[in-house]
């Protein structure tokens, strides 16, 4: 139990390190719907759309053409900033960290400068994403250490391994701190997981899983090819618990949210169907082939979201790619059939699903963001991968390399200049390294310090190096019964030593 707080704070202040980047066109277009529910009670964007690209017209009016739900989550967080932000202090002191000689030395000499309105956007989109992003993305990291000490209880190194791997040196890094809907979704997704297995492992009442349910359908309202994954939970619930309870309750949760969308899409569009992407302004050439994009499985799209070095995950994360082998051995050990078919499920379905869109690029981008709501599901398959590999001295080698090469790769194209890369062919080396060389560093906290570029990420650096040694000496929690058994602090009672090797 003690390591969980240490874990949350400790990813939540990474993620939070680093400010959102200005000019998204998919973060302003989300917090300008935000803004619009709160500053003018309307589902319009008329008064802010100047600022993104990605919206929709439908009857001389404008919109997001984004799914609402990270928006929606952001409304009380946004009506408490406004309130705050209006305070003189405030005021006076985002004033002096803009206009910082760190700060303004990120600022394009060639813009318009920092004005008033635009300190007060890049606070709320700061807040909002603190609450809505970053929160959720480090209470992830969390939820994947507790199940983790189920699957292999006793073994702490590698639950905090593969935990911080997942956190750090994959995509979920880069967008742990972004208004992008995608780490929410991988959160709210395995939340609903995480809640039907505590609620089949402790034979509890079927009401808990309206919980689960509320949390698979607000991930849909947030990201739609979420529903993928969404249904497979809820399939997976009735087969931990076959029962027409199970069915109710999950369903009953799922169905809050979608009344929430389909109500909407009715008051827009006229249609209880999310419709927003068919009167986007821009990509129309794109949005209108095939199913919105979607054309079927074709190998450049396959290949760019895994291997290529535009958008692929393995060329980015290649720590990754233990996972592979990593489903073989788990399936060989015949345990948690129903959580392996699950997550097999979600890798393959977002894998074939985003293999097959025209836009799998995802414009600017860090590694494949599209296949970030399956990530979690692929790190217990990688848990499994790491377990057996790290048995000899050649796996051990090789993990050490290939992990080496994802941390680079991840937080030097998430750090790289002001925005995320473009579609600059092999980005990592002609897009974001030219910046580090330049000295070019994503905004964060530590130029509010007057720290200027690489220097500014001296503190986060010392942070997560002090709360790594932390976690790893710190006392594991076991305690022996008067049997002899250990139970970790998770509560789990196992027979196994505290060091497994690997077979």
């Amino acid at each position: 139990m003690r390591r969980y707080l240490p874990i949350f704070l400790l990813l939540f202040v990474t993620y939070a390190y680093f400010f959102p980047r200005w000019a998204s066109w998919s973060q302003n277009s989300r917090l300008d719907l935000t803004m619009a529910l709160v500053d003018e009670g309307s589902l319009s964007i008329d008064d802010y759309y100047t600022n993104t690209g990605d919206y929709a017209e439908f009857e001389g009016r404008f919109y997001t053409d984004k799914a609402p739900g990270v928006s929606f989550l952001g409304v009380p967080v946004y009506a408490a900033y406004r309130a705050v932000a209006a305070l003189p202090p405030v005021t006076r002191l985002m004033d002096r960290i803009a206009h910082s000689s760190a700060f303004e030395a990120t600022i394009n000499p060639k813009g318009t400068g920092v004005a008033l309105d635009k300190l007060y956007f890049m606070g709320a989109l700061y807040a909002v994403t603190m609450a809505t992003i970053a929160l959720p993305a480090a209470l992830l990291g969390v939820l994947l250490y507790i199940y983790l000490g189920r699957a292999f209880p006793g073994e702490e190194s590698l639950r905090l391994s593969v935990t911080f791997i997942y956190a750090l040196a994959t995509p979920a890094f880069a967008y742990g701190g972004m208004l992008f809907s995608h780490q929410l979704t991988a959160f709210l997704l395995f939340a609903a997981f995480f809640r039907v297995t505590e609620t089949a492992q402790r034979e509890a009442a079927a009401f808990p899983l309206f919980g689960a349910g509320f949390l698979a359908g607000w991930a849909v309202i947030s990201e739609y090819p979420a529903a993928l994954i969404a249904i497979a939970i809820g399939l997976y619930a009735l087969w931990k618990r076959p029962s027409w309870q199970t069915a109710l309750w999950m369903g009953a949760g799922a169905l809050l949210p979608g009344i929430l969308l389909m109500g909407y899409d009715y008051a827009i569009f006229h249609t209880i169907l999310p419709v927003g992407y068919k009167y986007s302004v821009n990509y129309h050439n794109l949005h209108d082939q095939g199913l919105i994009s979607l054309t079927g499985p074709n190998l450049p799209a396959l290949w760019g979201i895994t291997f290529g070095t535009l958008r692929g995950l393995f060329f980015l994360s290649p720590v990754l790619l233990l996972a592979v082998p990593g489903f073989w051995w788990w399936r060989r050990s015949g345990e948690q059939t129903a959580e392996w078919t699950l997550s097999l499920w979600a890798v393959l379905s977002f894998l074939l699903f985003n293999g097959s869109s025209i836009m799998w690029q995802g414009g600017y981008a860090v590694g494949p963001r599209y296949l970030l709501p399956m990530l979690p599901f692929w790190m217990l398959a990688f848990a499994h991968g790491l377990r057996r590999v790290w048995g000899s001295l050649a796996g051990r080698l090789a993990t050490i390399v290939l992990l080496g090469w994802s941390l680079f790769a991840v937080w030097a194209e998430t750090l790289g200049g002001q925005s995320f890369p473009d579609w600059t062919p092999n980005p990592l080396f002609n897009y974001s390294l030219p910046y580090w060389r330049e000295g070019n560093i994503a905004r964060n906290l530590g130029m509010a310090l007057g720290l200027k570029g690489i220097a500014s990420l001296l503190p986060v650096l010392v942070v997560l190096g002090a709360g790594a040694a932390l976690l790893w000496t710190m006392d594991n929690g076991r305690r022996t019964t008067d049997n002899g058994r250990q139970t970790t602090d998770d509560g789990q009672q196992t027979d196994r030593p505290t060091t497994q090797p690997a077979d």
